[in-house]
């Protein structure tokens, strides 16, 4: 049916009055009705309501909407002349009505000529949003003699007229005083990586929205446009007018998507046969051994990845401070120990999960820049841990990266934001992130007479930031060996898994989606547990070393809650706590004992440096300035060593790498070659 202007304003007209909700009651008469007490400007009309009063009339909707949302408008602006005539006047020229809920969403990548100046609907993920600025809606200019020209504003560019319209006057001037301003925002949003066809760019739309639609999204949020699709001529050379235009989206309503889980659609009979598995004996055993069945062997590792991806739930005190949910865990190993695997897997599994390379990962590309665009106008753009927002961002080759890139993790691993302030923006956004990452060795293999930290050429602070660290090694041993080769020839020859995983990929991920609904809390049985582990963990420290310290404790209730939030169990129980100390006690064998005294040291090697090290280095220092005397004479290298071997607490090769490195911590300077001074 075609309709003309003055039928469309009638339509809408008896809609807007008319139209019950569910409840009985006059569904937009009340809300225009309400708009004066809660200070609001915009009406919201869902498309369904349109949709069920008149067909063909949410069809003119989406195909003319320039012509029906401007009637829309006039007939909604009508009725609140109606209802209260004081607040009409106040807001008439701020007034907007939002249309929300089309039948169907568009696919960014989808977004083409055909839907130019057509009512579209398409979601993506927030990159960028650029600065709050006025925009000219209504321009008040005045000539000379003072005449007023009102002259309504269509895009950003300034609509000048050519002359008075009284006195037919050329020289005009704008009256900022009398003109009309409006709130504008540019926001880009990308595809979800989830949406990206594999080896292809994401495609990316930029989104123009006025008025109280301004700073409701923020880069990493996930969100449904409601919008215009517009075409903007491109300039060429020098302002030259060109044949190209570039594709916008005039925003009319901002919807966030739900967090965690936008993709994963989980039916009731997904919830019965989850919950199913969840009730059933060994239901944590079935749920590890469906974790990466194509990779064999590293049961711990995978229970921690799987904990990992499910997380526990964030708390949030009286006064506001957090406290971390997420599980950050480092695997460091030899090559060829499927690392990267393991966390390509992860990336699949989990419902939002990024993947990054260490290699091109930089300080913004991991938490978030300013940039400039072509017309001034300044840009946050975030980041993969701000984009992967309550999920996990995975990095791999972790080694690799820049010192001064990786430093901006510290923030986001403890504090769970990235702090921007750049070209005069200053903001903290939010990097609720787990962060996996794996490293190799720094000399290509792991050297099991080396600490950790002289293995992994990483900062300290930032490795004592993980809850979990494992060490892969690859060790020849012929039993081991011949089943890892069945295992992979099995595979190759049959294109399939040589056994069939409890738990199909699918299923577990929407699995793992469906415990994020579940927020358990710590039972006394296992507080008292952690405590108990935590003490005696504690009691073993002597002679300086650090058994375990309050990170490994906050570690244990994080994996605690996980392990319990994955069975599906409201509380916590002394079972969950057990797994927990399982897993950090595995960590502990490995990367918490100091090779040179064998005592387990986590708080030195972690937090500093074993104690074996630093009485080695308090005892050199000491021996250096004895050499150097009240005038700090230069002390021979051979001279030295000697000294330090005579101590009994040196061997040769110990007191050479000793020294080596009180030069690197600049502890003792070279004064002339290989002669030594204190510092």
């Amino acid at each position: 049916m075609v309709y003309t202007q003055s039928k469309l304003y009638d339509q809408f007209e008896l809609f807007l009055k008319s139209f019950r909700g569910p409840d009985g009651r006059y569904k937009y008469r009340d809300q225009i009705s309400k708009l004066a007490a809660e200070v609001k400007k915009s009406v919201v009309i869902d498309y369904q309501d349109i949709l069920k009063f008149d067909p063909d009339l949410a069809v003119m909707l989406v195909e003319s909407p320039d012509v029906a949302l401007s009637e829309l408008s006039r007939a909604a602006f009508e009725t609140l002349k109606v209802e209260n005539p004081v607040y009409a006047e106040e807001v008439k020229n701020e007034f907007r009505v939002r249309i929300r809920g089309l039948s169907e969403r568009l696919n960014l990548r989808n977004v083409s000529s055909k839907y130019i100046d057509r009512l579209v609907s398409v979601g993506g993920m927030v990159v960028r949003t650029s600065e709050v600025m006025p925009l000219l809606k209504i321009a008040a200019f005045v000539c000379p003699r003072g005449h007023l020209n009102m002259i309504p504003q269509q895009g950003t560019s300034l609509r000048k007229p050519p002359k008075c319209m009284e006195c037919g006057e050329k020289e005009l001037e704008l009256d900022r005083s009398r003109s009309v301003f409006t709130d504008y925002q540019v926001i880009r949003i990308q595809e979800l990586p989830e949406e990206l066809p594999p080896g292809q760019l994401p495609q990316y739309i930029d989104i123009e929205i006025e008025g109280d639609l301004v700073n409701v999204s923020r880069p990493g949020d996930r969100v449904v446009v409601t919008g215009i699709i517009r075409a903007e001529q491109e300039k060429g050379r020098r302002n030259a007018q060109t044949s190209l235009f570039k594709i916008k989206l005039e925003g009319l309503w901002i919807e966030e998507l739900a967090r965690g889980n936008e993709k994963i659609e989980i039916t009731p009979e997904d919830e019965a046969r989850i919950l199913e598995i969840a009730r059933s004996p060994n239901a944590y055993e079935m749920l590890i051994n469906s974790v990466a069945p194509g990779i064999y062997g590293h049961e711990d590792i995978k229970e921690a990845l799987l904990l990992l991806a499910v997380g526990s739930p964030q708390v949030t005190l009286p006064d506001g401070q957090t406290l971390r949910g997420d599980i950050n865990v480092l695997l460091v190993g030899d090559p060829g120990t499927a690392k990267s695997e393991l966390l390509k897997y992860i990336s699949r599994l989990a419902p939002r999960a990024l993947y990054t390379s260490g290699r091109g990962s930089t300080a913004a590309g991991l938490t978030a820049a300013v940039v400039k665009e072509s017309n001034g106008m300044m840009m946050l753009e975030a980041g993969a841990v701000v984009l992967a927002d309550q999920g996990i961002a995975c990095i791999d080759e972790f080694d690799k990266m820049k010192p001064e890139d990786r430093s901006v993790l510290h923030e986001v691993m403890e504090q769970q934001t990235v702090s921007v302030a750049k070209g005069g923006i200053v903001a903290t956004l939010n990097a609720r992130t787990s962060i996996l990452a794996a490293a190799n060795p720094a000399f290509g293999r792991y050297d099991p007479y080396k600490n950790l930290y002289e293995n992994v050429s990483l900062p300290i602070p930032l490795l004592n930031r993980f809850d979990l660290i494992y060490v892969v090694r690859d060790i020849p041993e012929k039993e081991s060996d011949e089943k890892l080769a069945d295992h992979i020839l099995e595979i190759r020859r049959k294109s399939a898994y040589r056994m069939a995983p409890p738990i199909d990929f699918m299923l577990l991920r929407k699995y793992i989606a469906y415990t994020k609904r579940v927020n358990p809390v710590l039972s006394e049985d296992a507080s008292k547990r952690i405590k108990e582990f935590y003490l005696q963990m504690r009691s073993m420290s002597q002679e300086g070393t650090i058994a375990i310290t309050a990170r490994q404790l906050e570690t244990l209730i994080r994996l605690t809650l996980a392990r319990a939030r994955l069975l599906l169990k409201p509380v916590a129980d002394a079972e969950d706590a057990e797994r927990a100390i399982a897993l950090v006690r595995k960590m502990l064998e490995t990367v918490g004992i100091d090779v040179r005294s064998r005592k387990m040291d986590i708080g030195g090697i972690l937090q500093g440096k074993p104690a074996s090290e630093r009485t080695k280095l308090q005892i050199a220092l000491e021996t250096i300035k004895n050499l150097c005397g009240p005038n700090n004479e230069p002390v021979e290298e051979r001279k030295l060593i000697d000294e330090l071997v005579k101590t009994g607490k040196f061997t040769n090769e110990e007191a050479v790498r000793i020294i080596m490195m009180m030069l690197r911590n600049g502890q003792i300077y070279e004064k002339a070659w290989r002669k030594y001074c204190a510092v």
